[in-house]
């Protein structure tokens, strides 16, 4: 009789056969009763309906939702494909999210369906899907399909939302209208259905997102063919936009639009910046005493046990993996001395900031040599392989408990300039530190490390403007990750902007009183 390592391991067997390709989904059919049960029973699976699976892990936390988030779309797209055919797509106001890179993960999916029968199934994490009957299913040439999921076309959405969704949802709207490189395919769309209301609102925010071209195209074209249009501006009236590059990639728009967006609210938060500081190695000496006590805490946010004992023999050279086994073994030390290492090369950084150089200009190329010390240890140590290095992700992740999706390995070539790009070009401190640390965590361009990253960049930020070295502490971690939560899930920035100016202030006072004594 098989020992019970021997029936885990074909149990195993059957399911990376059903994995190739990177797939998550699976109906329960295609895995014996036996393997399914000893797969669930060992963390491999888990159910999500009756009769479909996902892949988990044995290591993951009761609570924890990764797994269902990075399965929740091709979830959707199986399930539908199952019980639908061909015969389904998504609502156009989801169609519209994707398309305007919002990769957040909709506490309910509506899905269009001649076979659809108004219900609503209940899935994992409070997340839901109801089935929408719909008369007849969307034309070939209205629709396109993303991995696997089936849309309306940019131009169909645009057409088939509603007027409050441009006042609801203005950086989605104004990423996809900018993303229309004229007006063919929407001008298709409401001549063959005599969409002549939506034609002006159409007409109205292109104007509003300044390319009054394609605005005019679409009145005279309407019109041409005997419509009565009357251009009206569907968005809100205090919503300014600056022009988008046109038919840029989506990500880069998206940016583009949430910086504008945001900006105001940060400036209006944060404290007056100090000015870049006159006795420079007063301010240096600062961020080297500060060493310690920031180590301490950005580590602990990202869970490794470390202790101020540990950072201090990291600081006086006292890790030594070639003659301790613990120090080469041991994730935490081999995070501490990551740690010191990239905080020296920030450091210098933060030099060239404070003598007078661009700071965005500076961090784009420094920012490589920092994640590079963040993990040399853990490469010499052989706990990571030396691709490790490389640079960017060139795959998926995902963020613990968080509906947020960052974006697809491939945008991230395109968001990580344009995010140094905004660096570059923004003149008030504050908002390059509390914007460039949240965008960078929204991109998200490591497999590893973006907290420790996004940190050090707000930081070298604050310099800019004679902000000190500013410490996200440990105990406010819960407060933290929900305020960036907020700001990419709901787009709203004011409470991390809030977060961060409470912590520069209490770093102001402390560098007061370290003066006064």
């Amino acid at each position: 009789m098989p020992k019970p390592n021997e029936k885990l391991a074909e149990s195993l067997a059957a399911l990376q056969m059903l994995q190739q390709g990177g797939r998550r989904v699976f109906r329960s059919r295609q895995l014996s009763r036996t393997h399914r049960e000893w797969l669930l029973r060992n963390g491999f699976l888990r159910d999500v309906v009756k009769g479909w699976l996902i892949s988990s892990s044995p290591s993951t936390r009761a609570g924890d939702s990764t797994p269902w988030y990075a399965s929740f779309w091709e979830f959707c797209a199986c399930y539908c494909n199952a019980r639908f055919g061909d015969k389904w797509h998504l609502s156009p106001e989801q169609s519209l999210f994707l398309h305007a890179q919002n990769t957040v993960i909709p506490k309910q999916v509506v899905v269009y369906s001649p076979k659809g029968s108004n219900h609503t199934m209940k899935l994992l994490f409070g997340t839901s899907l109801y089935d929408l009957k719909q008369k007849k299913a969307l034309s070939m040439s209205d629709m396109s399909v993303k991995d696997g999921l089936r849309l309306f076309s940019p131009a169909a959405a645009l057409v088939k939302v509603t007027e409050g969704f441009f006042v609801r949802k203005p950086i989605e709207t104004q990423v996809v209208l900018a993303s229309m490189p004229d007006a063919s395919d929407v001008l298709r769309i409401l001549l063959n259905g005599g969409h002549s209301a939506k034609a002006g609102q159409i007409a109205g925010a292109f104007r509003h997102i300044g390319r009054p071209q394609i605005a005019e195209e679409v009145v005279k074209t309407m019109k041409a063919a005997g419509y009565d249009v009357r251009e009206a501006d569907p968005f809100a009236p205090e919503k300014t936009f600056a022009a988008l590059p046109v038919a840029a990639a989506p990500i880069v728009g998206r940016m583009q639009a949430m910086w504008e967006s945001m900006r105001e609210a940060v400036v209006d938060t944060l404290p007056q910046a100090p000015g870049l500081p006159k006795d420079k190695k007063a301010y240096l000496r600062f961020v080297d005493d500060i060493y310690k006590n920031d180590a301490y805490h950005s580590l602990s946010i990202e869970g490794y046990s470390v202790t101020p004992a540990l950072i201090e023999r990291v600081r006086e050279e006292g890790w030594d993996p070639d003659h301790h086994d613990d120090d080469r073994k041991s994730r935490d030390a081999l995070a501490a001395r990551g740690y010191w290492q990239a905080f020296q090369t920030v450091t210098g950084t933060v030099a060239r900031i404070i003598a007078g150089g661009n700071a965005g200009a500076l961090v784009r190329t420094a920012h490589r040599d920092w994640y590079r010390e963040l993990f040399q240890p853990c490469v010499a140590a052989g706990v990571i392989p030396a691709g490790a290095l490389a640079g960017y992700r060139n795959d998926a992740v995902y963020l613990r408990t968080s509906r947020y999706v960052p974006p697809r390995w491939e945008a991230v070539r395109d968001a990580m300039p344009a995010l140094f790009d905004h660096l570059e070009k923004e003149f008030d401190p504050g908002v390059r530190a509390v914007l460039g640390h949240w965008l960078f965590g929204y991109i998200h361009p490591y497999p590893d490390g973006n907290g420790r990253m996004a940190r050090f960049l707000m930081n070298a930020m604050l310099a800019s403007g004679g902000y000190p070295w500013t410490v996200i502490r440990v105990d406010d971690r819960d407060a933290y990750l929900a305020a960036l939560d907020r700001a990419s899930i709901d787009m709203n920035i004011e409470p991390f902007a809030t977060f961060i100016a409470e912590r520069v202030r209490w770093s102001i006072k402390q560098v007061g009183a370290k003066v006064r004594s």
